[in-house]
């Protein structure tokens, strides 16, 4: 809430301007029901002059509200429109400074529905707030007054009808706002489904699930249906309840007048007024309940969106000053836990990597390779211990200087809608021509960009879908290497590469990046047995570090593995 209030004290003028215009268009509309009276007795004792003058006066009134209620929908709209790009725009630069496990923790789907579908429902609150919000007691307590003074005798004709529409908008406003945070709940479920299924719809399609993806999303949009019709239902159900209340009054109201205007025949001429402001007054409490009950869908997804200002990233640093970096690394009884799990990944890993050294890390899958990697790459900050790189603790060292540094390239490579060199200068946003021609010659991406009609400005479409695997890591690898780090962490970002292209790369940077501390992450043993040293990890724990013909001889883990993939090799 005060992430909101914060915005809109940004736009106080526009809010002023358009409360200022619902207060003078309903004001227009509570005087008209008096002039009518007046129109009335002037019919009735043939006043010619004065019904003109009352004409004139009512066109007036007419048009004066007319142009109130336009001014006001405009500004209004500036207001909500303002207000809702400036939820999304904090939103998310906020989730762009989120963690892995603050991502993790919302999941995807549920902030992509908080950006836009619970957004937008804070738009429509504050439209209808300052077009609705205001006018209500305005028109009921205006109403109210103008009404007892037209007929003092109906007061609790009055008093009944308010009583009954509060009593049942109070119910109804009770039961929307349990049917709204479901509403929510299930509209983030829908968007994961259908993200879900979309993201992996290749493996949907090859083991033929396209009937129980199609069954489980049915099954949570029916869940959805059934909450909107329950809404509905009482939606239904309010507006003849709350007609009938009215109708009622109106009947016995004029039905009461009938005894009395034998006594007070002006009765006739007030009685128009009198039904006309109650039914302003109906429409007051109506309009008030309906913003209520609509209100409390904003407030949930306020509250939603508040969530999201709140959560602070579970990494935070602390130093703005540029770092100098030499290219070491050094874990000290460093262990790891993710987030919700009870046993830990990483136990009481200690070694250390001097600069410009080439380090292999190997293990069997599940053994840690690649949180070791983002570790260094500080995705994450270690449960215990402490992680150095260039001398310095991660904790302590800035994000600019760290990302300037440290690049990991991972197994699954990201690129993004765009062109190839905007891509490419992800890793470094200045790169030149020159830089990006150099960066895909040491990844070997050169050899299929100079093929694309427009090199570097040729276009990559939405999920990099117009490339296939080997030419998306090579293009991953282009951009980790074109800013030249420090460190360069390949984590098996070259599986999908045959064995001369990996063969190539690793022979580039070797000769390109030799001021580099390259770690080289990889299941397969020919990847890293060139290594200066390797680093065998099972289970969490160091098994061994060494070059490749010591681990041969000295370590069980990595003779098991070695052993395993020399045969898997000769059956080949």
């Amino acid at each position: 809430m005060k992430s909101l209030s914060l915005i809109l004290k940004k736009y106080w003028l526009d809010i002023t301007i358009a409360i200022i215009m619902i207060v003078i268009a309903t004001f227009s509309t509570l005087f008209q029901p008096t002039l009518m009276k007046d129109v009335f007795s002037a019919i009735l004792n043939n006043n010619h002059n004065q019904l003109k003058q009352l004409g004139i006066f009512l066109i007036f009134l007419a048009v004066l509200g007319l142009t109130a209620g336009v001014v006001n929908t405009i500004f209004a709209a500036r207001v909500a429109q303002n207000v809702a790009y400036d939820l999304r725009d904090k939103q998310y630069r906020k989730i762009q400074n989120f963690s892995f496990s603050n991502i993790e923790k919302f999941t995807p789907g549920n902030l992509v529905v908080r950006m836009t579908n619970d957004v937008t429902q804070v738009q429509n609150l504050i439209m209808m707030f300052l077009q609705t919000i205001f006018r209500a007691p305005i028109m009921f307590f205006g109403a109210l007054v103008f009404a007892i003074i037209t007929i003092p005798q109906f007061w609790w004709i009055i008093a009944v009808v308010v009583s009954m529409i509060v009593i049942v908008s109070a119910y109804a406003f009770f039961r929307m706002e349990k049917f709204f945070n479901i509403t929510q709940q299930l509209v983030d479920k829908v968007n994961g489904i259908a993200r879900e299924s979309l993201m992996g719809i290749r493996v949907i399609k090859s083991f033929v699930q396209e009937d129980q993806q199609i069954n489980k999303f049915e099954e949570t949009s029916d869940q959805l249906t059934d909450v909107n019709i329950k809404t509905g239902n009482l939606f239904s159900f309010l507006i003849p309840l709350f007609f009938l209340f009215a109708n009622l009054a109106i009947t016995g109201s004029i039905f009461l007048v009938g005894f009395m205007v034998t006594k007070d025949s002006t009765l006739v001429a007030r009685i128009a007024s009198f039904v006309n402001y109650l039914f302003q007054i109906m429409f007051a409490i109506v309009m008030a309940g309906f913003t209520i009950t609509f209100a409390s869908r904003g407030l949930v997804s306020i509250r939603r969106i508040d969530e999201v200002f709140k959560t602070q990233s579970d990494l935070v640093y602390q130093n703005d000053e540029p770092q100098e970096f030499d290219g070491s690394i050094e874990f000290d009884q460093v262990s790891f836990t993710y987030p919700g799990d009870l046993n830990p990944i990483l136990k009481n890993i200690s070694f250390d990597i001097k600069p410009r050294e080439m380090i292999g890390i190997v293990g069997a899958t599940g053994s840690g390779k690649s949180t070791l990697a983002q570790l260094i790459a500080r995705i994450y900050d270690p449960t215990e211990g402490v992680v150095k790189v260039g001398g310095h603790d991660l904790r302590a060292v800035s994000e600019t200087s760290l990302r300037q540094n440290v690049s990991l390239v991972l197994q699954k490579p990201i690129l993004f809608s765009g062109t190839v060199a905007d891509n490419l200068r992800q890793g470094k946003s200045n790169a030149s021509v020159d830089e990006m021609k150099k960066a895909a010659e040491i990844s070997q991406a050169a050899e299929f960009i100079n093929n694309l009609p427009n090199k570097f400005e040729s276009k990559v479409e939405e999920r990099s879908a117009n490339f296939s695997g080997g030419q998306k890591q090579r293009l991953s690898i282009a951009r980790g290497v074109i800013g030249e780090p420090k460190v360069l962490i390949l984590d098996d970002s070259t599986s999908a590469l045959d064995a001369k292209s990996e063969k190539k790369v690793k022979d580039a940077l070797n000769r390109e990046l030799k001021n580099t501390t390259k770690i080289i992450i990889s299941e397969k043993i020919s990847s890293v047995i060139n290594a200066d040293r390797i680093i065998v990890l099972d289970h969490g724990k160091v098994s061994g570090i060494g070059s490749h013909q010591d681990l041969v001889k000295t370590n069980q883990v990595y003779q098991e593995i070695y052993a395993t993939q020399k045969a898997l090799q000769g059956e080949v």
